[in-house]
């Protein structure tokens, strides 16, 4: 019994493409928990098509893990996902074994201390989601290039409030694309890009 009250007071979040295209998964009901839209994340895989195949992601805010099972569905070799809450991670884990989603782990950490202890992983793909309000976005940017996280042409995914301005960002990091859509701006940066 108890069980299908959990169910019920979640939501469900569709995967858009790849192997996984059109399957439901549960979604923890948590305060500020707003998963990336089917709209934004349709443009953001649009804008990331040539990118995703074989590459290393990692969801840094996860919350549903709309981006990350989006990556993974897509081809990425791995996906690292942080969360923090524990009704977050357990359903995440749900859907990592519903799935049977062998290249997708699940860590419970606080996002910037775990940047902060310097990771031996490097990442193409890095989606910045971090709680609206919060100051997160920028420390999270700042530490994944001091820390070495990133490859070489690493393209990094912020989303944030359409109210606040977008942080200053590494010097070698350039905006590619940007868009705005309800309550959200949302970017795509690459590392080492340049302009022509």
């Amino acid at each position: 019994m108890a069980k299908k009250q959990r169910k019920s007071s979640a939501g469900k979040l569709r995967i858009i493409g790849g192997q996984w295209r059109s399957r439901f998964l549960q979604v923890a009901d948590l305060p500020g928990l707003r998963p990336t839209t089917d709209r934004v994340r349709e443009t953001l895989f649009n804008w990331l098509q040539n990118d995703v195949a074989g590459a290393n992601c990692l969801d840094l805010f996860a919350g549903s893990g709309a981006l990350g099972f989006e990556a993974a569905s897509r081809g990425a070799a791995s996906v690292v996902m942080l969360e923090q809450q524990n009704q977050a991670v357990k359903i995440l884990t749900e859907n990592i074994h519903l799935l049977k989603a062998e290249h997708v782990q699940v860590l419970q950490c606080n996002a910037i201390s775990w940047l902060s202890s310097k990771p031996s992983t490097v990442f193409d793909i890095v989606f910045i989601d971090p709680p609206f309000d919060s100051d997160y976005l920028q420390q999270a940017c700042e530490l994944l290039e001091n820390q070495q996280c990133l490859s070489e042409n690493a393209c990094v995914y912020l989303e944030m409030n359409r109210k606040h301005d977008l942080p200053e960002l590494p010097q070698n990091w350039n905006v590619v694309r940007e868009k705005k859509a309800g309550q959200v701006s949302y970017y795509l940066v690459r590392r080492n890009f340049v302009i022509k």
